[in-house]
């Protein structure tokens, strides 16, 4: 990547490199920064491929159908992903786990926002995001790690270059420019990409992370997940624009709208912003419109604040039977391929189940590790105290044992 690139300096006719993508697609600067009227769309509802006119492309916001190969490679990953999904939430229910954001009905837009990156990028993500940290190749039951209570967290973010998933909103954004800033200050080949709610968008830190993004024209994806609630607020509680995707032009950014339930359509959406980024072209913001199917956690009852009938418009528009129906129709995905995927993800789940119900040995004095390098006098004081209570308790019941048994 060259200086002008890295900087956005302007060349020596004036231009930047926002203004020589927007002449390299034939568009003016504005057109290249506004997303396309409507949103991008491949493959409708039903699994049948659009007619180029009706897949919402405009100049320069044209994309090709990414490969076979690719297709079939994320479908594996939604149906895992589902699998998972609802293997969770059961657990939950079960008792096994302490608490699981879902993302089913989003599989889509999680499976894209990982396999549009290369090994050498950062993922960034967020609490609702495991079905993206599974497709990162992280292992099943690292993730749960968390939503167990466990463990902070079950992984190691720079193995698989993939953040903890964050519950606070949306300052996953600012590890994500900061990241991007650093790689590129170390002259690394690195594009980011952070994900985020749409609720997360009304936070302050989503204006700082933008604009930083924007000023320093840092190689990062911000990919929001528009799924209409933030909780139980709605949408249109939260802004009046046209889009979340129109956002991005008030930063100076690239921004497109996709269908978040088309996995054909994030794949060609994101690749590019990915593949622009690394040209030197960022960052991009990129709005997937869709829908959280269950409530916003165990916790929740979405019952309370929408309508049965507006989560079965949204279920018509499933996105891993749509690409289930796309491939087979094309030949890619044959019967015996698909029992292949299917018994895989139901494999993954019942190594689940089985972890989940193996009692866990935590030792409570891993709370005073990893909080600072050096060890504060404040909080050995404390880890020795604990230490303490826990002799004192093992003494107890190893003396009411030996009681019971001189009893019999």
């Amino acid at each position: 990547m060259t200086e002008t690139a890295q900087t956005d300096h302007p060349d020596q006719s004036g231009q930047t490199d926002s203004s020589r993508a927007a002449q390299r697609f034939g568009i003016s600067l504005e057109d290249y920064l506004l997303p396309t009227h409507g949103r991008i769309q491949l493959v409708d509802q039903d699994g049948a491929l659009l007619p180029t006119e009706d897949q919402g492309t405009t100049p320069g916001h044209e994309y090709p159908m990414p490969s076979d190969e690719e297709l079939l490679e994320g479908y594996r990953h939604l149906v895992i992903g589902r699998r998972v999904n609802d293997q969770n939430y059961a657990l939950v229910r079960q008792g096994r786990m302490a608490v699981y954001p879902s993302s089913h009905g989003q599989e889509a837009s999680e499976v894209a926002a990982a396999l549009c990156l290369e090994q050498r990028d950062w993922l960034f993500p967020t609490y609702r995001d495991t079905v993206a940290v599974l497709a990162r190749g992280v292992e099943p039951l690292e993730v749960m790690a968390s939503f167990r209570g466990t463990w902070h967290q079950g992984y190691d973010p720079h193995e698989h270059r993939t953040s903890v998933q964050s519950t606070p909103l949306t300052t996953q954004l600012l590890h994500a420019v900061g990241m991007a800033q650093a790689a590129r200050l170390k002259g690394e080949d690195t594009v980011v990409l952070g994900m985020v709610g749409d609720g997360g968008t009304s936070e302050g830190d989503f204006h700082e992370a933008l604009n930083f993004a924007a000023v320093f024209k840092l190689p990062v994806i911000f990919f929001i997940q528009n799924n209409k609630y933030a909780i139980s607020v709605p949408l249109a509680r939260q802004t009046a624009a046209p889009s979340l995707a129109h956002k991005a032009v008030g930063y100076g950014l690239a921004g497109e709208r996709v269908d978040g339930n088309d996995l054909a359509a994030l794949l060609a959406v994101l690749g590019r912003a990915v593949k622009l980024c690394r040209e030197g072209g960022g960052p991009f913001l990129v709005e997937a419109d869709t829908y959280r199917m269950q409530s916003h956690t165990n916790a929740d009852d979405a019952t309370r604040y929408r309508e049965d009938d507006e989560v079965s418009q949204w279920a018509a528009q499933d996105p891993v039977p749509r690409m289930r129906t796309f491939l087979s129709e094309r030949g890619v995905l044959t019967e015996e391929l698909e029992q292949q995927i299917s018994a895989q993800a139901e494999q993954v789940a019942a190594g689940l189940r089985e972890a989940m119900s193996q009692e866990p040995v935590i030792d409570p004095l891993e709370l005073f590790d990893h909080v600072y390098t050096v060890q504060t006098p404040q909080l050995a004081a404390q880890r020795e105290l604990l230490a303490e209570e826990l002799a004192r308790a093992a003494q107890g019941s190893a003396q009411h044992q030996t009681g019971q048994e001189g009893q019999k």
